[in-house]
């Protein structure tokens, strides 16, 4: 197989520390090279550089080579590479338009139909006339494997590109991936996800602490997987007094040719010291019902109730004990920090903004809790393009939880993550939700992580609730055939029925 691309030496500095030292690889027409290793090792500084991007005021060293042209690229957090003021369609045939050919706009909108088929996405006629902020992390992420696939790329990096989608959609993209490499596509796949890694990989390069550390066929690198060690399930118990109730919430988007409901007749509560999941496909509507909690999406109808009390719709008209009363943890955390502000900073202000500490009481209280959850002083002491997509996220989860909420909405927050810092994050929230009482709302594609976390799971499919009940009894014996879809996809580890 030719080569496509090549790093030899790499070595990239930032503030004089090397977050990326002496790796070499090298990308092959029609292989898969899988990169794999700990949040923080590495891997999407290697990716990148592909592209001849670096972190800002980085030193490099080095050689990349791209001999035959085009690199494309699928990140971790789909809506950087998204103009947020475009609708999905006007962007994708921009793009189909730069690379020419006859045929005009017919041709382009071909191009582009062709495009979202093979990226796997479910209803593209609709995807095309939303905006970014409209589609689901998942919807996001496959519009950007379009993008790629449009623009002729013959190295494709990926990164992270099954973050945040669900076992059936996983596994299209895993089609997808194959199919690519199959049209004598090269494809540097990053990736935490071991599974998908044994399934496509035809090489993996091992990074940890910025350095390769072993290489080979996957068969030689991956052991057989053993089971991983999750939180265990909680015994059923009688609920609490519930906490955060919703009624009758149907929800809307704006599009170019109206609205679109999104949410549909939707009755659901938790309460204290309960944890709910949501579950379901990509677009099913399981984050814009997250985001109506928060307070962060106002176009709905019904009502959603703090300890019986309704909470106003939008963000701004809520008042502070409200604001720290319900947060909410953003599955794209890198977009949720100022790219120009230490991070420990932005999680310390959480603390004075919303529960009156003083700077020093803040700033002690943003070290120790980032420590909890596996993050230095150190780290978080840097900018957000310092860290890895895993670190932000346990600092997002981390700025969350100083104001010390009642209830926690976390969208997706171990999807991008390795195995032992999402066994980590699963361990902490199982931790608060029995220590301080906390309510969340976790919303997953992950059965395994919702079985083992949850009190209670409701599976969304096309805005409604099809499925709900106690996680011990919806994952042995589900009822709908959307939630029996999902789990034969994951295959998630079995959880007995309570005696």
């Amino acid at each position: 197989m030719s080569l496509v691309a090549e790093v030899q030496g790499l070595r990239v500095e930032i503030g004089g520390r090397a977050v990326v030292d002496g790796v070499s690889l090298q990308a092959r027409a029609g292989r898969i090279t899988a990169v794999i290793g700990p949040s923080g090792s590495g891997k999407t500084t290697t990716g990148l550089a592909l592209l001849g991007e670096y972190p800002p005021g980085a030193r490099v060293e080095g050689i990349v080579r791209t001999p035959d042209g085009t690199v494309g690229y699928v990140p971790q957090h789909p809506a950087a590479v998204l103009n947020p003021a475009r609708r999905t369609g006007a962007l994708l045939r921009d793009i189909a338009a730069l690379r020419g050919g006859a045929g005009g706009r017919p041709e382009r909108d071909r191009r582009v139909a062709e495009a979202l088929r093979l990226a796997r996405l479910p209803d593209p006629a609709a995807v095309l006339r939303r905006f970014p902020h409209q589609l689901s992390g998942g919807q996001q992420q496959r519009a950007v494997l379009a993008q790629a696939l449009l623009v002729g790329a013959r190295v494709i990096v990926a990164d992270e590109p099954t973050t945040g989608q669900d076992a059936l959609t996983k596994q299209g993209v895993v089609e997808e991936l194959a199919a690519v490499a199959r049209q004598g596509i090269a494809v540097v796949l990053l990736s935490h996800d071991l599974d998908v890694v044994r399934q496509l990989a035809d090489e993996v390069v091992v990074m940890r602490d910025g350095r390769v550390v072993d290489r080979g066929p996957v068969s030689s690198v991956l052991a057989d997987p053993g089971p991983e060690a999750l939180p265990e399930p909680r015994a059923p118990r009688p609920r609490g007094p519930v906490r955060l109730a919703v009624q009758e919430l149907s929800a809307t988007h704006r599009t170019g040719r109206g609205t679109t409901e999104v949410l549909s007749g939707i009755a659901t509560s938790v309460a204290a010291g309960e944890c709910l999941a949501l579950v379901g496909r990509s677009g099913s509507g399981k984050t814009t019902l997250g985001r109506c909690l928060a307070g962060l999406h106002s176009r709905y109808s019904g009502a959603v109730l703090l300890a019986g009390t309704p909470l106003q719709r939008s963000l701004r008209s809520r008042r502070r004990a409200e604001l720290a009363a319900v947060q909410y943890v953003f599955q794209d955390a890198r977009a949720a920090f100022d790219e120009h502000r230490p991070v420990l900073d932005q999680v310390a202000r959480t603390a004075v903004r919303l529960r009156g500490a003083g700077r020093e009481e803040a700033r002690d209280a943003a070290v120790r809790t980032l420590g909890e959850l596996g993050l230095s002083g150190e780290s978080a002491g840097r900018r957000p393009g310092g860290l890895s997509g895993g670190e932000l996220q346990r600092a997002a989860l981390a700025r969350a939880l100083l104001a010390q909420p009642d209830v926690l909405v976390c969208d997706e927050i171990t999807s991008g993550l390795d195995a032992a810092a999402r066994h980590a994050i699963l361990g902490v929230l199982a931790g608060l939700r029995e220590r301080a009482e906390l309510s969340l709302v976790f919303i997953t594609h992950d059965l395994a992580a919702a079985g083992a976390l949850a009190d209670r799971i409701a599976v969304l499919d096309a805005g409604r609730i099809v499925e709900e009940g106690p996680a011990h009894e919806l994952l042995a014996a589900p009822r709908h055939p959307v939630t029996r879809a999902l789990l034969e996809a994951g295959a998630p580890t079995p959880v007995s029925p309570a005696p």
